[in-house]
């Protein structure tokens, strides 16, 4: 198995990169094709004790900024790392390609190169939260800002997919996000959306709430991107202030810090569950190839681990599965 990985995208690139790409050719097997500035990550590798042999280095002269308009560098910059590692994929030189990334250009260089998978009009990308019961997967949390009924529905059926094959729940509970449970709460478009996935064969559970996600009530969580990136940068959000409070309230006396080493066991675990180099990469669903974002402050523990769910959607030929599943619907 071959994956491809930008060197030059996130905000600790390429020094993280490397590193998270040498874990994962070392503990999983992968060849990894490092693409970017050859001489700046020949430099990145030489900082490395020791060098897997299945790693290799793609180079592409130029990178898309964070901050630059997705199709528009892409289409300017035809020899980034994002546009180089995507026509690796087209080519079928690799199987798989990570990036950490500008998001936007990610998904344009996929669309463009790529191009849909057979019966799917729009992309969705795909995340893991942590909930009370496991992992609840939500899709979609930035690709297609404005989708349309039928686009929402074939978000539940990859993500049904997904929860399926990778997840391994059996016929996973979906639901819709809205702002209450009764058919009739929001927009005319999650009415619709609403009557859609009730009638399908899907395992439809109705109306989500936002309170309903951490507490595990769906397997599956369909909405759209604008809505669905809010909910991520908010999560994200709380995170990151509740582990700041818990570390200032433990500073406050010697009981509160006894009492925070007894428990670190728990806070271990907890943070654990809710750190997203945990979970690696979030899949761009619906391309004809297989496309892992990772988070723009990716540490070499989110590489890594993005490499390992690009793997598990090659291995577990999710693609193929969506496929087919849509030709049954």
């Amino acid at each position: 198995m071959k994956i491809a990985v930008d060197g030059m995208g996130g905000d600790y690139a390429p020094g993280v990169v490397v590193e998270g790409a040498a874990q994962a050719s070392s503990e999983y097997g992968f060849d990894i094709e490092i693409v970017g500035d050859r001489s700046k990550i020949e430099a990145e590798i030489n900082e490395l004790s020791s060098v897997p042999s299945n790693i290799h280095i793609c180079h592409a002269s130029e990178t898309i900024g964070m901050n630059e308009s997705g199709a528009v560098s892409v289409r300017s910059k035809k020899d980034s790392s994002i546009c180089v590692a995507v026509e690796l994929a087209k080519e079928g030189k690799v199987d798989a390609v990570v990036s950490a990334g500008n998001t936007a250009a990610f998904v344009s260089a996929a669309m463009l190169s790529l191009r849909r998978l057979e019966g799917v009009e729009r992309p969705g990308i795909a995340v893991l939260f942590p909930s009370l019961k496991g992992p609840v997967l939500m899709i979609d949390v930035g690709a297609t800002i404005n989708p349309e009924p039928q686009h929402l529905l074939k978000f539940g059926l990859m993500g049904d997919v997904y929860s399926e094959h990778i997840l391994n729940k059996k016929k996973p509970k979906i639901g819709l996000l809205n702002i209450g449970e009764e058919s009739t709460k929001g927009p005319e478009f999650l009415k619709e959306t609403h009557r859609l996935l009730e009638s399908s064969k899907l395992n439809f559970q109705g109306n989500a709430e936002g309170k309903d996600i951490f507490a595990g009530k769906f397997d599956v969580v369909v909405c759209d991107g604008y809505t669905g990136n809010v909910v991520l940068k908010v999560a994200e959000s709380i995170a990151e202030t509740v582990a700041n409070f818990v570390k200032k309230e433990l500073k406050k006396g010697p009981l509160t810090l006894l009492g925070g080493i007894l428990s670190s066991p728990a806070f271990d675990a907890m943070k654990k569950q809710i750190d997203y180099a945990e979970y690696g990469g979030a899949p761009l669903l619906g391309v004809n190839g297989i496309c892992i974002i990772s988070h723009g402050r990716s540490t070499a523990k989110a590489i890594k681990n993005a490499i390992r769910v690009a793997g598990e959607f090659v291995e577990h030929q999710v693609n193929r599965h969506i496929v087919e599943a849509i030709k049954r619907f």
